[in-house]
């Protein structure tokens, strides 16, 4: 599993979600609960979105069409 997003931004976070979902790519979202725990108000803690490796260069073109870049990853 490669991750291809974090973040502390619950509206980003679930586009994202959405936008690979649509293009058939799996993907998973750890840290949510962490995250939650502390109010997702700690820059440290980001819930992060991972694919298989199959399907990094995919979900990373369909992202970054998406959604601009900004300081997630």
């Amino acid at each position: 599993m490669i991750e291809v997003l974090s973040t502390n931004d619950p509206i980003r976070l679930n586009f994202a979600e959405t936008v690979l979902r649509d293009a058939g790519i799996h993907a998973v979202t750890l840290d949510a609960e962490t995250s939650a725990l502390f109010g997702g108000s700690l820059p440290w803690v980001k819930r992060r979105i991972l694919v298989a490796e199959d399907d990094e260069a995919k979900a990373r073109r369909v992202l970054a069409q998406a959604m601009p870049r900004d300081e997630d990853t």
